[in-house]
């Protein structure tokens, strides 16, 4: 580290102090940091370099083939060409639909590498043409000037659990649209169920009995059958295949503490952990509600102030399933068999706080209720505070499991 000592002299001293001393610490080895912007696209990927120099402006590399051995040489040629080392080179990227592959084979290979929140780069209002070069020019010059905001970049086995519970979603929703679709079709030919309620036992065997004037409705029939059938058994199998790589997850403590909340099963807890990954890099809890855009956007200038509906920014997925879970807060507390039999052998500190989370929320559910909030509302505002009782049940957890690996 280098101190750098500045005297500076100014002419009203009956107003400013005689001399002034700055000092300004800074790292020995920036200057030898060279930004790398790259654009990545499915076939090829744009790099852009840029020197650390503050008159430096960016060199236009050329593109490549977004594959790991093109992507390995040509950091290695770089760096050699420049006359640097891999850990000189700071390289960073949008985050898009080509995923973290090359971010997590750039840190293995000791090259700093970020993935950056495309929504959160900064924009020109005057800018008004774009090209892959261009785009790669900018992330450079943001990444040197730090005014880029990175995402987390999950571990292997973190994405590939994740995967797997955004999987079963996706058979949910096509579960649904298949079950949409075979009520649209008897109801278009006046067949309407008399019974209490749909895709019962007794509603599915109404359905399989059912017999259509027409041979070709009996085929759409009998095809729309055999879709939700299947749509079944693959939820099932995702299912049995969360449950079995839960026992070799890293994460499973605090799913299982997790489980103890009330609302919260496997499919559940495993969805929220897998979407919000390690609850310690938020400092606070407001920063993960910001994290899940539960918190309120606001356009307030001078003595105006005013508020709008929620952000929806960052992971809609991890959003969705907690104002889900929020609803099961609308009535009084209390430990239910199925919830007793969950917190059964987890710690005492676990349980009270799942009953302090119970007992404020079903308050504040029945607060809002009575101010006559719509229901939607209650429900996201729940969901914002159930946010703080995770993030402080997943902090603790990961704190003990830190202490534990050091010992």
């Amino acid at each position: 580290m280098r101190l750098i000592q500045t005297v500076g002299y100014l002419a009203h001293r009956e107003t400013y102090p005689t001399s002034i001393v700055i000092r300004i610490k800074r790292n020995s080895n920036a200057s030898k940091t060279l930004y790398l912007g790259l654009d990545v696209h499915k076939a090829e990927t744009v790099i852009v370099i840029l020197e650390s120099d503050r008159d430096a402006q960016p060199r236009h590399y050329g593109s490549i083939a977004t594959t790991q051995h093109a992507l390995e040489r040509t950091m290695r040629r770089i760096a050699k060409n420049q006359n640097r080392t891999l850990s000189d080179l700071h390289v960073c990227y949008e985050a898009s639909g080509c995923g973290f592959w090359i971010a997590r084979r750039l840190l293995q290979m000791g090259i700093r590498c970020e993935v950056i929140a495309p929504s959160l780069i900064p924009v020109k209002s005057g800018d008004r043409i774009k090209t892959d070069k261009r785009d790669a020019m900018k992330l450079a010059k943001s990444l040197r000037s730090n005014d880029l905001v990175a995402v987390n970049i999950p571990d292997a086995t973190d994405e590939a659990i994740r995967d797997l519970c955004r999987a079963r979603t996706d058979a949910v929703d096509d579960l649904r649209r298949a079950k949409t679709r075979l009520l649209a079709l008897l109801r278009r030919l006046g067949y309407n169920y008399t019974g209490k309620t749909h895709w019962t036992q007794a509603h599915m065997n109404y359905l399989r009995h059912l017999t259509l004037p027409s041979a070709a409705h009996n085929q759409v029939l009998e095809d729309n059958l055999t879709t939700v059938d299947f749509h079944h058994e693959r939820i099932l199998k995702i299912e049995d295949a969360m449950l079995k790589l839960l026992d070799g997850w890293q994460r499973k403590p605090l799913v299982d503490a997790l489980m103890a909340f009330k609302g919260f099963k496997l499919v559940a807890a495993m969805v929220t952990i897998s979407e919000i990954g390690t609850f310690s890099r938020f400092e606070h809890p407001k920063k993960l509600m910001a994290f899940l855009g539960l918190v309120p956007t606001e356009n307030s200038s001078g003595n105006k102030q005013q508020r709008g509906g929620i952000s929806k920014c960052g992971n809609p997925h991890a959003r969705w399933i907690l104002i889900e879970q929020a609803t099961h807060y609308r009535v009084p507390p209390k430990v239910s068999a199925q919830l007793s039999k969950r917190q059964e052998g987890t710690q005492r500190w676990i349980r009270d706080l799942s009953w302090k989370t119970q007992t404020r929320l079903s308050h504040r559910f029945s607060t809002l209720r009575k101010r006559q909030l719509h229901h939607n509302k209650i429900k996201v505002s729940v969901a914002r505070e159930l946010c703080a009782f995770i993030w402080e049940l997943g902090t603790k957890i990961e704190t003990k499991q830190d202490s534990t690996s050091k010992n």
